[in-house]
C-alpha cells in the first residue's frame, strides 16, 4: 500500500516559524552542550523507526501541542 507524502511545503499557512526561532533551535539542537546531544539522539532514533510521513505527523502534533501548552 502507497501512502502519499505528507507535503511540507505550500498550501495555506497555520504555523509561522520566524528565522530568529528557527536560528535558536538549530543552535540548541546542534551547539547547546546539554540538550544538543539528547536531541541528536532523538533525532537518530526517530530518523531510524519512522517513515517520512511519521516524522512530518510527528512534528505537526509537537509544535501544535507546544502552542497550546504554557511555557516551561
Amino acid at each position: 500500500m502507497s501512502v502519499e507524502p505528507i507535503p511540507l511545503m505550500g498550501g495555506k499557512s497555520v504555523y509561522c516559524i520566524n528565522e530568529s526561532q528557527l536560528k535558536q533551535a538549530f543552535t540548541l539542537a546542534n551547539e547547546d552542550p546539554e540538550a544538543s546531544p539528547r536531541i541528536q539522539a532523538e533525532l537518530a532514533r526517530l530518523e531510524a523507526d519512522m517513515s517520512r510521513n511519521e516524522r512530518a505527523a510527528l512534528a505537526f502534533v509537537i509544535i501544535d501541542r507546544l502552542l497550546k501548552s504554557t511555557a516551561d
